[in-house]
């Protein structure tokens, strides 16, 4: 007995992997939200749901959990954001924020991305910084290993998507590179994290430690600050 077209049909595409149905979608939502002029009144509007974890100043938290998202490179913002919505980045929160109940759009992701990108003012709260123990060796470690992508001053580059990790709160990199060695960054290139594999706990607690002494370029001093000097 011969199986009814349109049963063949639902079979085949029950089987085929979520994946490889989002790709050419998320490549089309990036390039959209990357190719839309940001509304920023529309991305303050949006990043009042993110201020709830990251905060009104985009500081994340010292502690870890929450990375500083202020002053983050468009493009890389972009790239985070849709990565979440499809399944390339892992974190339940942010698949739940990111998500098309909120962002509707493409242009919504670039809107609250160029909102973000546009904040200036340090957090109240410091950056969060390791013991400095390793300080030296964390110096030593970027130079040879990361600061031909991520530049010098650890600015990374708008134009190939790489992250900017200076004046990024220490233990959230710290996370984040356990996590890209354990498996759970999925958007994290392989040849990256065969070089992350080499690291082990004092050249990623010095690295960590190194970046996030690093001041931006993009910082401005709170007022009370600039008034003291």
């Amino acid at each position: 007995m011969k199986t009814p077209l349109l049963v063949l049909t639902v079979l085949t595409a029950l089987t085929i992997p979520p994946l490889v149905c989002g790709a050419p979608n998320a490549a089309q939502e990036s390039s959209d939200a990357l190719q839309s002029r940001p509304n920023l009144d529309n991305g303050a509007a949006l990043f009042r749901a993110c201020a709830v974890c990251h905060g009104t100043s985009g500081g994340g938290t010292p502690g870890g959990e929450i990375p500083r998202i202020a002053g983050q490179h468009f493009s890389v913002l972009v790239k985070q954001l849709v990565d979440y919505r499809n399944d390339r980045r892992w974190d339940p929160r942010m698949e739940h924020f990111a998500d098309k109940h909120l962002l509707k759009s493409a242009q919504d992701i670039a809107d609250v991305a160029g909102y973000a990108s546009e904040i200036e003012t340090l957090p109240e709260a410091s950056v969060g910084m390791g013991s400095g123990e390793y300080l030296a060796r964390g110096a030593e470690v970027y130079r040879r290993s990361c600061a031909s992508c991520h530049g010098k001053t650890g600015d990374g580059s708008a134009r190939e998507q790489i992250p900017r990790l200076a004046g990024q709160n220490y233990a959230y990199m710290v996370r984040q590179i356990h996590d890209g060695v354990e498996g759970r960054r999925p958007n994290f290139p392989a040849s990256h994290i065969r070089l992350l594999k080499e690291l082990d706990y004092a050249d990623i607690s010095g690295v960590a430690d190194y970046l996030a002494r690093i001041p931006r370029a993009v910082d401005r001093l709170p007022e009370q600050d600039l008034a003291r000097n």
